[in-house]
């Protein structure tokens, strides 16, 4: 039985997981890698230590399975999206470090823009705002401050890409200059209706169409690696959130997810229809199956999700790992009135303020460090009901459930608070490495492995279901004092 490789590469960590043609993980892989804040508001990535990092956990992968080349029937990539990578295509080395998805540096570029009237404009060719999460202004400020990137833009030979292609390009040893639909969809340059780089936008961000990779479908070829010892083939490429929703079969309209990663992505599935959203949501490119239309979502991004833990645990020491905090969170039957609004890099959808800025309120002499911990777990439940009651709104229809994925979904306090303050059952499924499984998913399409998407949903299984146990005006309470403490981070 042919098996597949997922790479995936995420903000703080690069993963490797083998699967078996079910969807089970046969092994696993991981490595961290260095944050960098040479400034407040910046954060940076070695892009070679994200080479070598996913370089390493694929072959560690393939070790611990016992397989080798021709027991790997495609490689799916899947990764963190709008992190911008600048190198130069003859030697294939980095010319900066990476621009991280967090970044802020191009706020101000972002505000004149809007002061400019081209909001809209964006928004009516990308479903995107004007905000500095997005690549656009990342490739501008990399040509425009880095004089090695300047040169190589003036001699023709550099590239501008998110993760996927950077990674494609390593391992290819340079043969392929790619990137899928889904992670194009989040440079602000590309055109969502047509699913091509926009020549508008381009002019409109300063980057020139032949320092970006090929967009091609989601499934399609990406070439052949043959760093393993042997040939495999590049089947599969999404970033990470569509690769969830894919991986959480959300494949029909109507059908929506919540990954909670370092940040916290919700994504509901709207088919063919591109919906522009008119409550902060963001339109994105879910997929696109070779021969088939592109496929939509609504996405709403919360910045500050396992961050938020990995603050108390490295910013204020309250806790030794990061699994501690569901069970000193669980010590106390509440928050004490205490609310903690983890603006660390500004808030996103449904707010869009880059200025907000972290707080805690509502301390008193009672506050212990449970307290601060429950909150910080709450924090990230309001932040995503936010979301899905805007995107219910936007949808015109209410949901019947919400899947859930990442790290963070296997802490059940949250998982139940999330229930509770949605009013909706919260189902984790039996595969919780669901990104890894929607990019290995594509790479099954692709390479044949899997007749068609119906066979991977009937694959897919919950392994635990929370229901709602709060009463509505309970909720009602609660997420008005949320709003409130929401209010005096903003701006």
């Amino acid at each position: 039985m042919k098996h597949l490789l997922a790479l995936d590469q995420g903000t703080t960590s690069s993963r490797s997981i083998v699967f078996d043609a079910q969807g089970r993980v046969v092994a696993l892989a991981q490595q961290e890698f260095a944050q960098h804040f040479p400034k407040p508001g910046w954060v940076e990535h070695d892009a070679d230590e994200i080479w070598r990092t996913q370089l390493a956990t694929a072959r560690a992968a393939l070790r611990k399975a016992k397989l080798g080349p021709r027991d790997i029937a495609a490689i799916g990539v899947t990764n963190q999206r709008e992190t911008t990578v600048a190198w130069d295509r003859r030697t294939g080395e980095p010319l900066a470090r990476a621009i991280v998805w967090q970044d802020r540096r191009t706020a101000g570029e972002c505000e004149r823009l809007v002061r400019e009237g081209a909001a809209e404009r964006i928004r009516a060719r990308t479903g995107l705002v004007c905000d500095p999460y997005f690549s656009a202004t990342k490739m501008r400020w990399l040509v425009e401050h880095v004089p090695a990137v300047r040169k190589a833009a003036r001699a023709g030979w550099l590239a501008l890409g998110t993760v996927d292609a950077w990674l494609i390009a390593k391992l290819t040893e340079g043969n392929e200059f790619a990137t899928d639909v889904s992670n194009a969809s989040r440079t602000l340059l590309l055109d969502t209706r047509t699913g091509r780089w926009s020549a508008e936008l381009l002019e409109l961000f300063g980057v020139s169409f032949e320092a970006l990779p090929q967009v091609r479908a989601s499934n399609a070829s990406f070439g052949d690696t043959r760093l393993f010892g042997g040939e495999i083939p590049i089947h599969g490429v999404a970033g990470d959130q569509q690769a969830a929703l894919f991986g959480q079969a959300c494949t029909e309209s109507g059908l929506a997810k919540a990954t909670y990663g370092t940040g916290a992505f919700l994504l509901l599935h709207t088919g063919e229809k591109r919906q522009l959203s008119k409550h902060g949501m963001l339109s994105t490119v879910a997929w696109q199956l070779a021969g088939e239309r592109l496929e939509h979502a609504l996405e709403g991004s919360v910045f500050s999700a396992g961050s938020t833990v990995q603050w108390l645990r490295d910013g204020l020491g309250l806790i030794g790992r990061s699994s501690d905090v569901e069970a000193l969170a669980a010590s106390v039957p509440d928050t004490a009135g205490v609310h903690l609004v983890p603006a660390f890099t500004g808030l996103g959808a449904p707010h869009w303020d880059p200025q907000a800025r972290a707080l805690v309120c509502g301390i008193t002499r009672g506050t212990t460090k449970a307290h601060v911990a429950r909150a910080a777990l709450e924090a990230i439940a309001f932040q995503c009901a936010e979301v899905l009651d805007a995107m219910q709104r936007d949808a015109r229809t209410r949901l019947r459930e919400l899947r859930v994925d990442g790290g963070a979904s296997r802490n059940d306090l949250l998982m139940q608070f999330q229930s509770d303050v949605l009013g909706l059952p919260v189902l984790r499924p039996a595969v919780t490495e669901t990104t890894a499984w929607g990019a290995a998913a594509l790479a099954a399409l692709g390479a044949g492995v899997v007749r068609d998407r119906a066979t991977l949903a009937r694959r897919w299984r919950a392994a635990k279901r929370f229901e709602p146990r709060m009463k509505a005006a309970e909720r009602e309470r609660r997420l008005g004092e949320w709003a409130r403490a929401l209010e005096r981070a903003r701006r």
